[in-house]
């Protein structure tokens, strides 16, 4: 029996009832359990706020009088069936318990609604990050030349915004920045992302670029670092320094190098960037993927990619590799996905029209054979059935490798989640194109990709399914980062270190829940999850201060900012919170109440170049289930154009922009196009 234990506690929960003359009421978590909290002249009341910190807060007032302040702030805010998180104090005191709260969050005023599913709650937040970051880089310009990053872009800032001692500029987190640029462009249309996006471009390629000999190929230089003041020039390092992968070409610093770049390519069909696109994918073929015929070189020949090669014998098997020699892992198979993948084949399929088909075409092929085999990779080699979590790493023959470093026999929470967020992105894909094939009358190919989907969904969902016991918390909210894949000592998790929780793995947690929400409507408990999720986010990973977000929280949900986790920028803090900022809102979009009474519309905006060889763009948002969103608007320079380019088909997203072009005086397209989300059938 404990005696005068006390703890800070946050929970997470629905309130039950309201006793008024107790001034308590009580809060059920998701585990069922029930806790009755008290409140009292220090608690405070807090109705969500944004980065933008405008005060949210429009409760009405309660009927009827309450004899003190305190009775009179509980009648206000506290309604029985309202989502709550709580922060107070745990007493324990031998048969005695209280929980006293000191402040009491609300999602939103009305007790049935969630703020973060209004339509300008994530284009605020990603407008708000976008002009800190570019004013902490740049001061107060508006538009940006290549030259402004060569001296200005650092890829560590601290907390404050401000350069650190480490003034190295990394190649893949300049990639993340030109994503998060090119994305917040995508969704709000805002010129000065434009221009910085532009500009990042032109300075990633030019700095970090190395073509082949023979053109085909191209890798990335891990970083740039200046010289000491007085000596002139840069070094430029080609192999990575990262403390995992020192010394070594690592696959998935050379995959998020294009992270950027076809997001950028996204939306202005740059054909100049997509062949740079083109040559570091064939790069990934020539040097790090393992198929059968890969054993005539004496790799294993077991499919997917190695996760590092030797700089000096551009080879994954050479012994200097060390803990990394013939190794595959999550981030070699994985990452190909939501990096790049995903984005590049929604721009190319269907082909885009004009002459280039035939470059298109190509290129296509090799993106869907990638998907095709990660996806089957994933599926097979990954889960467990002694465990809740799937393996991470492994030797080239597929068996698991349980020893590597830090990681051991670990999981980390966040990216089997990944993994039911993009399987079940995949699944979407592969039901879209059971269908384009069933209608083509292929009906053996269109069974084919029935299975694939399936078979991608089934292992979402038991991914999923799991993480909502042993990864998420389910008393506070929010998701846990690293956790042993086989417990000791009875308890369903065991920690590998703190019970913590990082930004990157909220992300995952929230897009898999919104997306299985999507792709399963009639299921509503990825709906409860994903709004958790998002109410943790929300709640407390925004850096309102200085609109940014935390790197990493405690349990309860305090921003720890002592070393690198106090950093407003570094090669950890990439691209997460602008892809969780777009996806979610299309998500919330597209599949929240969709067709019902929300407004399911959004717009994406495109600068399109004029290109000799394409004449169309593709504008699906993301791979999505079939027959769920419709393109409502098109607007083209200015000029509604809805009646002659919206496709007669209401599952085609090719848009023709022939007839577009001389408006504007750079010579480029403004195409403004407008989405609605069409309710599931029987829904």
């Amino acid at each position: 029996m404990r005696h005068n234990f006390t703890q800070t506690m946050t929970l997470a929960g629905s309130v039950q009832d309201v006793d008024a003359a107790t001034s308590t009421f009580s809060l059920k978590a998701r585990t069922g359990d029930v806790f009755r909290v008290t409140v009292g002249e220090t608690t405070t009341y807090q109705v969500l706020t944004n980065l933008d910190q405008i005060g949210r807060d429009r409760v009405p007032e309660p009927t009827t009088a309450s004899p003190d302040d305190v009775r009179r702030a509980l009648a206000k805010y506290i309604v029985s069936g309202r989502p709550l998180f709580v922060a107070g104090l745990y007493q324990l005191d031998g048969e005695r318990e209280r929980f006293e709260a000191r402040t009491v969050y609300l999602l939103h005023s009305d007790p049935g609604r969630y703020l973060f599913e209004e339509t300008h709650w994530w284009l605020a937040q990603v407008t708000q990050m976008a002009d800190r970051i570019l004013d902490h880089l740049f001061d107060q310009r508006r538009s940006y030349t290549i030259d402004d990053f060569a001296k200005f872009y650092r890829t560590n800032l601290n907390i404050l915004g401000q350069p650190v001692d480490d003034d190295v500029q990394e190649s893949a987190v300049l990639s993340r920045l030109l994503y998060d640029l090119s994305t917040a462009f995508l969704i709000t249309g805002a010129e000065r992302y434009f221009l910085a996006a532009n500009a990042a471009m032109k300075y990633l390629r030019e700095a970090f670029r190395s073509i082949s000999h023979d053109g085909e190929y191209c890798f990335w230089a891990y970083g740039r670092r200046r010289h000491e003041e007085g000596e002139k020039g840069e070094s430029l390092f080609f192999a990575s320094q990262g403390p995992d992968d020192i010394g070594t070409i690592p696959l998935y610093e050379q995959i998020y190098s294009i992270a950027g770049l076809t997001q950028y390519y996204r939306i202005t069909l740059d054909t100049e960037v997509l062949e740079d696109i083109r040559r570091t994918i064939n790069a990934f073929q020539a040097f790090w993927w393992d198929p059968p015929a890969a054993r005539e070189k004496g790799f294993a020949g077991t499919g997917g990619y190695y996760s590092h090669l030797d700089p000096v014998t551009m080879r994954p098997d050479t012994p200097a590799l060390g803990d990394n020699f013939r190794r595959k892992n999550w981030n070699s198979i994985g990452d190909h996905i939501p990096a790049y993948l995903i984005n590049l084949i929604l721009t190319l399929e269907p082909l885009p029209q004009g002459t280039g088909r035939g470059y298109f075409d190509a290129l296509l092929r090799t993106c869907l054979g990638i998907l095709e085999e990660t996806t089957s990779l994933i599926v097979e080699k990954f889960p467990d059935p002694k465990s809740s979590y799937v393996n991470e790493r492994f030797h080239d023959d597929w068996t698991p490798d349980h020893t590597y470093r830090w990681q051991q026999n670990r999981a980390v929470v966040g990216h089997n989640l990944k993994i039911a967020w993009n399987l079940t992105r995949c699944a979407n894909y592969f039901h879209m194109r059971a269908a384009r094939r069933r209608a083509m009358g292929k009906v053996p190919e269109a069974a084919g990709d029935d299975d694939r989907a399936a078979r991608c969904l089934a292992i979402a969902r038991q991914l999923a399914d799991r993480m909502a016991t042993v990864g998420l918390d389910v008393i506070r909210g929010g998701i846990f980062d690293c956790v042993e894949r086989e417990p000791s000592g009875g308890m369903p998790i065991q920690f590998a270190w703190g019970a913590t929780k990082d930004f990157w793995q909220q992300e995952q947690g929230i897009l898999a829940y919104l997306v299985l929400h999507g792709a399963t409507p009639s299921d509503p408990q990825y709906l409860g999850l994903a709004r958790e999720c998002e109410a943790f986010w929300n709640l407390f990973f925004l850096d309102r201060e200085r609109q940014g977000y935390y790197f990493r929280t405690t349990e309860n949900g305090l921003p720890i900012i002592d070393g690198q986790y106090g950093m407003k920028s570094s090669h950890a803090i990439g691209y997460h919170a602008f892809e969780l900022a777009y996806l979610a809102h299309v998500y919330t979009r597209a599949f929240v109440d969709a067709g019902r009474e929300a407004d399911n519309g959004f717009c994406l905006f495109f600068r399109l170049r004029k290109s000799s060889i394409q004449t169309s763009i593709n504008v699906l948002p993301d791979f999505m289930p079939p027959g769920r969103l419709s393109i409502e608007r098109i607007v083209a320079n200015g000029i509604d154009v809805t009646a002659d380019k919206r496709p007669a088909n209401p599952d085609d997203f090719q848009i023709h922009l022939d007839g577009l072009d001389g408006e504007r005086t750079d010579g480029t397209i403004s195409l403004v196009v407008q989405f609605t989300a069409i309710a599931p059938t029987g829904a």
